[in-house]
């Protein structure tokens, strides 16, 4: 699976953001060796049969200057395997709503309309009210439970576009058209609120309804804190599960193959084994080292941090041996069956993308020790995410942990499209999202999988959008022209306009291609 790239080559670290700090305190690395049985040349090798799962395989693997070695059964197994691990797992306390939430950023949330998010399966409304201050409730009205979310503001409260209830504050109903002039407005028409905080960017939603928001599990990042950080973010929603999300983003070994020439940082003849080196474990977590086998030292440290937090910081030696710091930081928020949101903040692009992983783990329902061959020299920190979902993954809605697994006990929220023309051309407007009918609401497509919720982004696909509708009736102007006007000279200089005008609105469409659908990378052979 190829989804970002949170892991860099040192060529691109010397171009990359540079901070003259530490992020958090760096243990010095310990280097753990994983090594390899004696290699035999290939055309000597007698496969040998392996179980897995009660199925049989021959299994050679070649390795480096057309040697290879031969699977050794259950011996070569544990050579190379993460594992084995008690099927036992230690259980942790743990609520999954007694944590903070990253719902957006904050420059992203927009000032004249509410926006509906999930967190899990609950679904919430945020907005801005008359004096800027994030408010967060139920998405639902407690009339009809319509959605507020697609509903409108007016001076700063929220009006439910079913009825026209309005709401504002601690979710107290202020607003009925329908009463009559005298009545009163019910006591139990209010709405249930969620704590939210803006801090360092991002807007962090409390889940818990019983317990008040705990201040010190609000993640705090020192980095962001420093002057002269450039703040560098993105918001991508991505069709499949966060905890498939937070392996991909925890997982260097894939980034020769996945991103073979997205980037000039990555290539497939990079890919080797990975040394990992595990200094924490807590039930909030896990953190350790991570390098190349080739590497004098391991200069990356990596940390998860419950619920969704994963950071990536690399030690950089300059060429005068001044130390600088690099840190990548993903916010992971679980945003339904199958769905996630994530918030990066670094530079990256976003290219491909599989949600096969997410259909897998549904239909057999199994633990991921019965369906992943997890490697020492690449997936450490994969494994060490799976056991701490054993850890607390009781104190969730669903989980696939390494040895346990729950599975979700309500079916998934499917949002169907608007039914009849009128509704359907409605929902494609701009202010719904769309821009006419060429998009329609799929998280496969770029426009709705980033661009709604990047106002940068929205604001240049609009241009194109504007600049493409004014070519075009110029182009369409200076043609009638050149039919109607009788002189040569005239007609000449009208259609070189005509052309002039098709290659712009031809750009124009190829920019708003860019934005609006996926990069298709055919894989390179060596």
């Amino acid at each position: 699976m190829a989804l970002l790239h949170p892991f860099f080559s040192d060529a691109h670290f010397s171009k990359s953001l540079h901070f003259s700090h530490p992020i958090l305190p760096l243990p010095t690395p310990r280097r753990t060796n994983f090594s390899t049985k004696k290699t035999t040349p290939l055309s000597r090798i007698r496969p040998r049969l392996g179980k897995r799962n009660g199925s049989k395989c021959y299994a050679v693997a070649e390795v480096r200057d057309g040697v290879a070695v031969e699977d050794g059964g259950s011996d070569g197994d544990r050579s190379v395997l993460v594992g084995p691990s008690s099927d036992r797992a230690d259980v942790a306390e743990y609520d999954w709503t007694e944590e903070w939430y990253p719902l957006y950023l904050t420059q992203n949330v927009p000032d004249d309309a509410p926006l509906g998010l999930t967190v899990f399966d609950k679904q919430l409304v945020l907005y801005r009210d008359g004096q800027g201050v994030f408010r967060c409730y139920q998405d639902r009205c407690p009339h009809r439970l319509a959605k507020l979310s697609e509903g409108q503001l007016i001076d700063g409260r929220l009006e439910c576009l079913y009825h026209g209830w309005q709401f504002e504050g601690e979710g107290k109903c202020v607003k009925i058209p329908q009463l009559p002039a005298n009545a009163k407005i019910p006591q139990s028409a209010c709405l249930k609120t969620y704590e939210v905080r803006d801090s360092q960017g991002v807007v962090w939603v409390w889940m818990s309804q019983k317990t008040p928001p705990n201040p010190s599990k609000l993640p705090w990042f020192e980095n962001f804190a420093r002057p002269g950080f450039q703040d560098i973010s993105t918001t991508h929603e991505l069709p499949y599960d966060h905890s498939i999300l937070l392996e991909n983003l925890m997982d260097p070994a894939h980034v020769p193959i996945s991103h073979d020439r997205t980037d000039w940082s990555a290539k497939r003849e990079d890919a080797k084994a990975l040394l990992f080196e595990v200094t924490e474990r807590t039930d909030r977590g896990f953190a350790g080292w991570w390098g190349k086998e080739t590497d004098q030292s391991l200069l990356n440290f990596l940390r998860f941090e419950a619920p969704c937090v994963l950071q990536n910081n690399r030690e950089i030696v300059g060429k005068n041996g001044e130390k600088d710091y690099f840190s990548g930081l993903f916010l992971c928020r679980p945003s339904g069956q199958g769905k996630s949101m994530l918030i990066v903040r670094f530079s990256s692009k976003i290219w491909v993308f599989f949600s096969s992983q997410n259909e897998v783990l549904l239909k057999e329902k199994v633990p991921t020790k019965e369906l992943y061959l997890n490697l020492k020299s690449s997936d450490t920190w994969v494994a060490e995410y799976r056991k701490w979902m054993d850890k607390v993954g009781h104190g969730m809605p669903y989980h696939f942990g390494h040895n346990t697994i729950s599975l979700p006990k309500e079916p998934a929220v499917v949002e169907h499209a608007p039914a009849g023309l009128v509704a359907s051309i409605s929902a494609s407007l701009p202010a719904k999202g769309g821009i006419g009918t060429m998009h329609a609401p799929n998280l496969s497509n770029r426009y709705f999988r980033h661009v709604i919720h990047c106002n940068e982004c929205k604001g240049v696909v609009k241009a194109f959008q504007a600049w493409k509708n004014a070519l075009s009736v110029v182009a369409l102007v200076s043609t009638a022209f050149a039919i109607l006007v009788s002189g040569r000279q005239w007609k000449a200089l009208l259609l070189v306009s005509t052309t002039l005008c098709l290659a712009g609105i031809y750009a124009c469409s190829s920019a708003i291609g860019l934005n609006t659908t996926n990069f298709i990378r055919i894989h390179r052979r060596l």
